[in-house]
């Protein structure tokens, strides 16, 4: 009876240990990273409520004669070149959100989007990206300030800064600049939120950005040497 205890009492032990074991190796076993999800910049659809003034007019009806513009790739302010997306608690700190990121850096997602809105003025004979092996004769660079989610306040606000410039491909004359600044509340206090209105924010710019290119170009010039010289053939005889 002795022997059979004791026997007892090791296996009720040794199950025990081993369930201990068990649980301690589920312990140290590391947690499941979320999987991180990725936001973009939409097609800028302009939606007409926000100038009915300058409606849209379809490419290729530009008067002549008219420039050809060329966009610059945007640059991107210091702590805004990043697939990051970003967010503010407290003046002159950036932080990222841990597992939503944009597919591309806003700067890249942006250019395409520039394109499409400033074509849409019709008041360019061609808008391109470059690289390109086009002639030009205006050129829009454009500079990303920011593009953060505030969350000092309720509602949260996404704030979008974009300074752009509009030169004489041939001259080096700046023909105009602006800065622009929206901001927009986002729809929910987390990333998705901000992604939404970062988008509505992209947007309200991007058709201020095709108001400000129509406008600034008037002050273009054809190049003389581009004049058509009209000569009269039928001259009197003498």
């Amino acid at each position: 009876m002795s022997s059979l205890s004791s026997t007892r009492r090791w296996r009720s032990g040794a199950a025990g240990l081993l369930l201990i074991l068990t649980a301690g190796c589920g312990a140290l076993r590391p947690a499941a990273t979320p999987q991180p999800s990725f936001y973009t910049l939409d097609s800028a659809r302009l939606d007409a409520r926000l100038d009915s003034r300058e409606p849209a007019r379809a490419p290729g009806t530009a008067p002549l004669p008219a420039p050809t513009l060329i966009v610059n790739p945007p640059h991107a302010a210091a702590g805004f070149d990043s697939q990051r997306i970003i967010y503010t608690r407290e003046a002159h700190r950036l932080q990222y959100f841990a597992h939503n990121e944009w597919v591309d850096t806003p700067a890249r997602m942006l250019a395409p989007l520039i394109v499409n809105t400033v074509e849409m003025s019709g008041t360019f004979r061609a808008v391109v990206l470059t690289p390109s092996a086009a002639a030009c004769d205006v050129r829009l660079d454009t500079e990303i300030v920011r593009l953060q989610h505030d969350f000092d306040g309720r509602p949260s606000r996404v704030r979008f800064t974009l300074r752009a410039y509009l030169v004489d491909n041939t001259t080096r004359r700046v023909l105009g600049w602006r800065e622009f600044d929206e901001t927009v509340a986002a729809t929910s206090e987390d990333a998705y939120g901000g992604v939404i209105a970062a988008n509505r924010a992209v947007q309200a710019v991007l058709h201020q950005l095709r108001s400000f290119c129509t406008e600034a170009s008037r002050q273009w010039k054809l190049p003389a040497s581009d004049v058509p010289k009209h000569t009269d053939v039928n001259l009197p005889l003498r």
